[in-house]
């Protein structure tokens, strides 16, 4: 559902398909010059061009971008196959399981929380967690919640350990996992580093955090997320799955997994995302994360005290090769080579992965492709997609 998958380990992981859903930074395309936004005809005709690669060229059965253009124009392209068994097209209005994207959502409620005083961003786990965090060096009374959000705290990331135990991503597709259940796994494994000495992405983070805003207001996290900014922002296509909810509710692709890269792609759209739970567990549509992006980084769901810790960023270097990577509280930014600074975040789970990034001055791009890809290429094929259709419009 969310693990990380970091470009570092991208081709061991295409090749064992051992990691699950996770997030890629976009990788550089070459530098260029900014030409400016082509005219709209021009710039529907790239973006289309684009996409259309990731199926002719990468292999994905189907993709589907949602653009916000320099003029505040929304369209969404779609191409490919969204049934591989009945040949029907990839509907417009596709909902997808967008799996680590889920983790933005999750730092907006704790920093809401912040903002009411409910939660110290320095303040020990510790407090909110008492005795959950220990063992093998991971210690809640020296990781803070920042640590958390930041992914500064040095706890190990669950996602291969309950993978390998699990025997594969198609073996653990339809298994319910408790939330507590993810952390005991990862807790059972010597802590990487003390917290705040380094950056690396763990989905453990996020489930402790999903713990302790449910501790902190006695309301599970889906509730939070979906009173707090769901609802708010009228995101209509965006829903938290109950628990052992398996199906997509709304129109959607199918989404596949192939087994290893020369596999053939295997239906996998049914299937139980509770391992991804507050890293990773939501269902959206490409327009509606646009633009939850857009209201995050315009400053509407926080105060601008927490909107300014939000965007407080460390230097990341496992997040990709390209050290111009930053990570703040649960979103990462870079520069774009046609000029603009952009933030996102990222998602892979078992049948679909989503890249998407918002600039400064307004423009998003949400891509979302309909297989877990199996080769570090179509990895980089999809990030370099998002990064080019923003610099298209």
């Amino acid at each position: 559902m969310l693990p990380l998958r970091r470009t570092r380990q991208a081709a061991a992981a295409a090749t064992t398909l051992t990691l699950l859903a996770g997030l890629v930074a976009p990788t550089a395309t070459g530098s260029t010059p900014d030409p400016g936004p082509l005219p709209a005809p021009a710039a529907a005709d790239r973006v289309q061009q684009q996409l259309d690669s990731l199926v002719s060229s990468s292999g994905f059965p189907g993709a589907i971008a949602t653009v916000r253009d320099a003029q505040g124009e929304v369209r969404t392209y779609t191409t490919g196959t969204g049934d591989l068994r009945t040949g029907a097209p990839v509907p417009t209005d596709s909902q997808v399981r967008i799996a680590s994207n889920t983790k933005m959502f999750t730092a907006v409620v704790v920093l809401q929380l912040v903002g009411e005083s409910r939660v110290r961003l320095d303040a020990p786990v510790e407090r909110y967690l008492p005795g959950i965090v220990r063992g093998h060096g991971n210690d809640g009374r020296k990781i803070t919640v920042r640590n958390l959000l930041q992914q500064t705290s040095g706890l190990p990331d669950y996602d291969s350990i309950v993978t390998d135990g699990g025997g594969d991503l198609r073996a653990i597709a339809h298994t319910y996992f408790e939330p507590r259940q993810l952390v005991d796994s990862a807790l059972g494994e010597r802590r990487h580093f003390k917290p705040g000495a380094e950056w690396e992405y763990s989905n453990t983070n996020y489930i402790l955090l999903g713990l302790l805003t449910q501790r902190v207001t006695g309301r599970p996290i889906g509730e939070l997320i979906t009173q707090h900014i769901i609802e708010p922002l009228g995101l209509e296509d965006t829903y938290w799955p109950e628990a052992g909810e398996q199906v997509i509710r709304g129109t959607h692709p199918h989404g596949y997994l192939a087994d290893g890269p020369d596999g053939g792609w295997r239906d996998i759209t049914d299937l139980d995302p509770s391992l991804g739970w507050a890293a990773g567990q939501l269902v959206s549509t490409p327009g509606d994360l646009g633009r939850f992006m857009q209201a995050l980084l315009g400053g509407e769901l926080l105060q601008p005290a927490q909107q300014a810790q939000l965007t407080r960023t460390v230097a990341a270097p496992d997040f990709d090769p390209d050290p111009g990577w930053r990570y703040g509280l649960g979103i990462a930014r870079t520069r774009l080579d046609c000029g603009p600074v952009a933030w996102g975040h990222g998602g892979d789970i078992q049948g679909f992965e989503t890249r998407n990034l918002v600039t400064d001055d307004g423009r998003w791009a949400v891509v979302t492709v309909t297989g877990l890809p199996s080769t570090l290429q179509m990895v980089s094929d999809v990030d370099g997609a998002v990064e080019s259709i923003l610099c298209a419009v």
